[in-house]
């Protein structure tokens, strides 16, 4: 298995599986813990990291 160098990429990831976990199971109380992870895999991704 490969995983990417691109922390930017790696934390879009990370985002988007908690994402999908929270809303299947019903866990509203990690939207500021994925908010938080959504800006700085964004910042990331555009600084090119």
């Amino acid at each position: 298995m490969h995983f990417t160098r691109n922390i930017g990429m790696l934390l879009l990831a990370i985002f988007l599986i908690a994402w999908g976990l929270a809303e299947l199971l019903g866990l509203g109380g990690l939207y500021p813990l994925l908010a938080i992870l959504a800006i700085a895999a964004g910042i990331f991704i555009l600084l090119g990291r």
